[in-house]
């Protein structure tokens, strides 16, 4: 059973969220609710909590200023928030998990079943430092990415990944000086989260760093040469866009 703290400062949103965990996530036992930043850290010192959902923005002190004065932080945290894309993809790059208002029930399962697996690992303050880390960097791409494993969570610079490979519902990571990491999570949310101005999905099954392509092959889509010596397939419809992405005419 986890044990869990709820922190929010609006009244109903306590008592549906733990509503919400009472009928849809049964293995989460509610050991108590703070509407502001005093009481939470009372209660979390209190309680000791495996879990604790935590609103962000509270008049009296931020959900980070509760995390603050807890340190080391000992449980795992979901993030419950209306923060603005910027924020969130943070919270993306540093495998954070968050929450946001309104609530979707399939999200929550999903949030509690990953902090169930994480509590085991104990790695949440490793990847809080990530993420004040990239909220410094929100005003240019950030340089770090959290890449979830079987076995917790590699922090990497995004200018050192290669390319990502499909692999049966998880993601190859193909990292520079030969490093390769098995992540749980697909190419797609990869390919959402960085840059495209810096990776290109090529084919359904890679997605790469195009500050690593040697060369081009010619073919109905063609392959591309790799630093490192991998050739990568292109499929036909995405070979057009990769040229433009390449500064490359269908001529060349």
């Amino acid at each position: 059973m986890i044990k869990a703290v709820i922190v929010d400062d609006e009244p109903n949103n306590l008592i549906i969220l733990e509503g919400m965990l009472q009928e849809f996530c049964p293995n989460v036992s509610v050991s108590g609710k703070a509407s502001n930043a005093q009481k939470a850290e009372a209660i979390i010192r209190e309680t000791g909590p495996d879990l604790v959902f935590l609103d962000i923005e509270m008049p009296y002190g931020s959900g980070f200023d509760i995390l603050d004065k807890l340190k080391p932080v000992g449980f795992e945290v979901i993030f419950v928030t209306a923060f603005d894309e910027y924020a969130l993809r943070a919270f993306r790059y540093s495998a954070l998990d968050y929450l946001l208002k309104p609530i979707s029930i399939n999200e929550l399962q999903d949030a509690v079943g990953r902090a169930e697996k994480n509590i085991q690992l104990k790695n949440f303050g490793q990847r809080l430092d990530g993420f004040l880390q990239n909220m410094k960097r929100l005003s240019s791409d950030m340089s770090k990415i959290g890449l979830p494993g079987k076995n917790g969570i590699v922090f990497v610079q995004v200018s050192d990944i290669l390319r990502f490979e499909a692999n049966r519902g998880y993601t190859r990571i193909y990292i520079k000086n030969q490093r390769e990491i098995i992540s749980s999570k697909n190419i797609s949310e990869y390919e959402d989260l960085l840059p495209g101005n810096k990776f290109y999905r090529v084919h359904h099954s890679h997605l790469i760093n195009l500050s690593y392509v040697n060369g081009y092959q010619r073919g109905r889509g063609g392959y591309l040469e790799m630093e490192g010596g991998d050739v990568i397939e292109v499929a036909v419809r995405r070979k057009d866009e990769l040229m433009v992405r390449l500064g490359l005419s269908n001529n060349d």
